[in-house]
């Protein structure tokens, strides 16, 4: 008994721990906001936007941007030559699972400029699991 008792112990310390679905949805939202950086990062608009769903909202402080092609008309600026764009990062500071095919990221933006001030503010953002696309954004407040 004693003998059986501490198989069932061992075997509990070792068995692998499996990630809940929010911790799945999580990692695989923060990989996705990663890429979305690396995109800003290296200069490169599709990919920075690619995270964005086409009929995603963006409230910015001023005013709506409906659709990921004025999503990427608003940002376009930003990414022509000689622009500065600074570096991007986030930092998560909530994560929610909603349901099955929704989830809510909320984050701290940091855009960080060489010999300038950087800039960081809060980000909300809605995603929705797409078929063949993954997690995409549907609605992002950010200011």
């Amino acid at each position: 008994m004693i003998k059986a008792a501490f198989g069932l112990a061992a075997v509990m310390l070792v068995a692998p721990q499996t990630a809940t679905p929010a911790e799945e949805v999580r990692a695989e939202v923060m990989a996705a906001m990663g890429d979305s950086a690396a995109g800003w990062n290296q200069g490169d608009l599709v990919r920075f936007t690619a995270i964005y769903a086409d009929q995603a909202s963006f409230v910015a402080s001023n005013g709506l941007v409906r659709g990921r092609k004025d999503i990427m008309a608003r940002y376009a600026p930003r990414f022509v030559a000689g622009a500065k764009r600074g570096t991007l990062s986030f930092e998560q500071l909530d994560f929610r699972l909603l349901d099955a095919n929704h989830a809510l990221l909320i984050a701290r933006y940091r855009l960080k400029f060489e010999g300038e001030k950087d800039q960081s503010g809060p980000t909300s953002l809605v995603f929705e699991r797409q078929a063949k696309k993954g997690w995409l954004i549907i609605a992002d407040h950010s200011s």
